[in-house]
């Protein structure tokens, strides 16, 4: 698959139907200002990657934010962690991602939400980002790698955005010991878009290429905790989902994407890791 292939199958996989119009209509729903909602009223929503919130403001704590941190948020979809951060620490954040209906969503809700001075987004591939060399003091990824094969060139790309001494956050998916996984999964419906590799392999890339170890979690059991939650949830109300969820971005793959993947953590197919690594 080459990139336009490869490009165009990640699109198709993230646009299910008017997702701006479906978050509208559920703010609406819940009684909630659509005009200008509260980054809470989006947060079932816009928060699309293992352990919700939390898990972004608990990576938020292991990097230096404050008003003058300037943010690449890379695979960071409708800009729920985005909105956050700058929220939270007054940083400006660069959303950039692949799938361009991702875009045209932030955009809507970061001016909605009062945040567009802070947070922008740019359309763009993560393997040839459109920014000039050091101009990032923080890149950040919370479940974007794992549709990207070429991961050396992923993370020299990366290393080029960021000024010496920046630092790259993450919580990704990752290859387990148990090998191959079940599909379908939230980031794709079978293996050719689907592109994991074991921990111990994305660790020795990043030593290797000059990158210094700040710290490295097996997150691996508090994501089982939350996709176990979140599957009891959809099981329950099946017949009757809230005005908003993740369903909204995953549509009638919701319930087999998380199932699967609670079957997949349990058997140690999947794997997740938090860390913070500092460019040289």
């Amino acid at each position: 698959m080459d990139n336009d292939d490869r490009a165009r199958a990640i699109n198709t996989h993230y646009t299910p139907g008017d997702l701006g119009a479906a978050i509208l209509a559920g703010l609406i729903a819940q009684g909630k200002n659509p005009e200008a909602p509260a980054l809470d009223d989006l947060a079932p929503v816009d928060q699309f990657h293992t352990g919700g919130k939390a898990a972004t403001l608990e990576l938020a704590q292991l990097v230096p934010l404050s008003a003058g941190t300037r943010v690449l948020d890379v695979g960071g979809g409708i800009g729920g962690a985005a909105r956050l951060l700058a929220s939270q620490a007054g940083c400006a954040v660069t959303v950039v991602d692949l799938t361009e209906a991702y875009c045209q969503v932030g955009e809507m809700l970061t001016r909605r939400t009062g945040l567009g001075q802070r947070v922008t987004f740019q359309h763009g591939d993560a393997l040839a980002l459109p920014f000039a060399d050091q101009s990032f003091d923080v890149v950040w990824t919370q479940h974007a790698t794992m549709n990207i094969a070429e991961k050396a060139r992923l993370y020299a790309e990366l290393a080029r955005t960021l000024r010496p001494g920046g630092r790259l956050a993450f919580h990704e998916i990752m290859a387990g010991p148990n090998a191959p996984i079940a599909f379908p999964v939230p980031w794709a419906t079978d293996q050719r878009i689907s592109f994991l590799w074991p921990p111990e392999e994305v660790r020795s890339l990043l030593t290797g290429s000059g990158w210094r170890e700040q710290t490295w979690v097996d997150k691996t059991a508090a994501s089982l905790a939350f996709f176990e939650e979140r599957l009891a949830i959809f099981e329950r109300a099946a017949a009757d989902l809230p005005p908003l969820g993740l369903h909204l971005l995953l549509g009638d793959r919701f319930g087999p994407a998380f199932g699967n993947m609670v079957r997949n953590l349990r058997k140690r197919r999947v794997t997740v890791i938090q860390a913070v690594f500092e460019r040289a």
